[in-house]
C-alpha cells in the first residue's frame, strides 16, 4: 500500500464523555526508501536479478512503527471501553436511585392526596347531613303552614257571614259605618293572610327542593371523592412487587377535560358553600314562619278588637284625608309639570353631550391610525 500500515482506519468508540487524552503520541511513518542495486560491469546481472524483490516493501523501522500504532489504537481503545463500563454503570446506579427517589415522591404525593380527599369527602358528608336534617325542620314548618292556612278558614266564613247578615238591615239603618268596614278589612286581612301563608307554603315547598337538589348535588360529589379515594389508595399500594401492575402506553397523556387541583378543590368549596347558602336560606326561612304564624295570630285578634270600636271621628277623618288629598294633588301636579320641564332640560343635555363625544370619537378613530409601534396605548388614548 501506498501510505503504509499506519494509514489503516481509526475504529469508532461511541462515549458519553470526552476521552481521556492518550499516553503515547503517534507518530506518522516515515516514508519508504527504495533501493535498487546497481549493475557493477557490462558482464554483471547481480543488479537485474534481485530488482524484483526489493520493489514496494517496508522497512524494518516502518513495520515496527506500525505494530507500535497498533498497541496504541488497541490500549486506546480499551480505555475509551472501561470508561464507557464505568459510566454505563454509573448511569444505571444513578437511573434506579432516581427512580426509587421518585416513586417514594409520587407515593408521598398520593398520601397527600387521600388526606386532601378524605378532608373533603368528610366535609361533604356533614354538609349533605346538615341539609338532611334542615330539609327534615323545614317540612315540619310546612305542616304549620298548612295547619294555619286551614285555620284561617273559619274566621274568614264568621266575617263573610257577618256581612251578609248586615245587609238585611232596612233603611236608614243601612250605613255603611265603621263597623262594616271593620269587618270588611278583617275579610281582608284574612284574605292577605291566606296569600301570605300561600306564597310561604310555596317559597317553603321551593326551598325543600333546592336543599334536595344542592344535597343531590353534594351527594354526587361525595361520592366521586369516594370512587377517587379508593382509587388513588388502591395507586398508593402499587409496589415494584405487585403482580397486577402492567405496561399502559396511552396513560401519560393528560386529558383536556381534566381538572387542576385548584379547579378541584374550587369545585367541592363551591358546592358546599352553594348548600351552605342554601342551610342558611332554610334557617332563615323557618325563622320568617315563626315571626309570620305569630304576626298573623296578633292581627287576627287585634282586628277582633277592632270590629268592636266605636266610629265617631269616622266622618272627620274622611273630610281630613279629603283636604289633605287635595293639598297634595296640587302639589303632585306641580311637581309633573316641573319634571317635564326637568325632562326637556335633560333631553337638552343629552343633545349637548353629542359634540364632545364626536370630538372623543374622532380622536379615538384617527389614533387607530398611528403607525407601528406608535400605536401605543398611552395615557391620552386610556383619557
Amino acid at each position: 500500500p501506498a501510505g503504509g500500515a499506519g494509514t489503516m482506519a481509526q475504529p469508532t468508540i461511541l462515549l458519553t464523555k470526552e476521552p481521556a487524552p492518550q499516553g503515547v503520541q503517534v507518530s506518522e511513518l516515515p516514508m519508504k526508501v527504495c533501493e535498487v542495486a546497481l549493475n557493477t560491469g557490462p558482464d554483471s546481472s547481480s543488479g537485474l536479478a534481485t530488482a524484483g524483490f526489493r520493489t514496494a516493501k517496508y522497512l524494518p523501522d516502518e513495520w515496527f512503527q506500525s505494530n507500535s500504532n497498533l498497541y496504541h489504537r488497541a490500549f486506546s481503545g480499551c480505555e475509551h471501553s472501561e470508561h464507557g463500563r464505568a459510566e454505563s454503570k454509573e448511569l444505571a446506579d444513578h437511573t434506579a436511585a432516581l427512580a426509587q427517589r421518585t416513586q417514594q415522591a409520587s407515593t408521598t404525593t398520593l398520601g397527600q392526596r387521600l388526606q386532601d380527599i378524605h378532608f373533603w369527602k368528610s366535609e361533604l358528608q356533614k354538609e349533605i347531613e346538615d341539609l338532611d336534617a334542615e330539609t327534615g325542620l323545614l317540612a315540619a314548618q310546612k305542616l304549620r303552614l298548612e295547619r294555619a292556612l286551614d285555620a284561617t278558614e273559619l274566621p274568614y266564613s264568621i266575617a263573610t257571614d257577618n256581612l251578609q247578615c248586615r245587609e238585611r238591615r232596612q233603611p236608614p239603618d243601612l250605613v255603611n259605618d265603621v263597623v262594616e268596614k271593620e269587618l270588611l278589612k278583617e275579610a281582608e286581612l284574612i284574605r292577605n293572610i291566606q296569600e301570605l301563608l300561600k306564597r310561604t307554603l310555596s317559597q317553603t315547598i321551593n326551598q325543600m327542593r333546592l336543599n334536595r337538589d344542592h344535597k343531590e348535588i353534594c351527594e354526587r360529589d361525595w361520592s366521586d371523592k369516594v370512587e377517587a379515594y379508593n382509587i388513588d389508595d388502591k395507586c398508593g399500594r402499587y409496589s415494584n412487587q405487585s403482580t397486577n401492575i402492567q405496561f399502559h402506553p396511552s396513560s401519560v397523556k393528560v386529558e383536556e377535560s381534566a381538572s387542576t387541583p385548584e379547579t378541584w378543590a374550587k369545585f367541592s368549596h363551591d358546592n358546599i358553600y352553594r348548600a351552605e347558602r342554601e342551610k342558611l336560606a332554610s334557617i332563615n326561612l323557618r325563622v320568617l314562619i315563626d315571626n309570620i304564624l305569630h304576626d298573623v295570630s296578633t292581627d287576627l285578634r287585634r282586628q277582633c278588637d277592632a270590629v268592636k270600636e266605636a266610629f265617631v271621628k269616622r266622618c272627620e277623618e274622611l273630610d281630613d284625608a279629603k283636604h289633605k288629598l287635595e293639598h297634595h294633588l296640587k302639589r303632585v301636579l306641580q311637581e309633573i309639570g316641573d319634571q317635564e320641564a326637568n325632562i326637556a332640560a335633560l333631553k337638552q343635555a343629552i343633545r349637548d353631550k353629542e359634540a364632545p363625544l364626536k370630538v372623543a370619537q374622532t380622536r379615538l378613530y384617527d389614533r387607530s391610525f398611528r403607525p407601528n409601534v406608535d400605536l401605543c396605548r398611552d395615557e391620552a388614548q386610556f383619557r
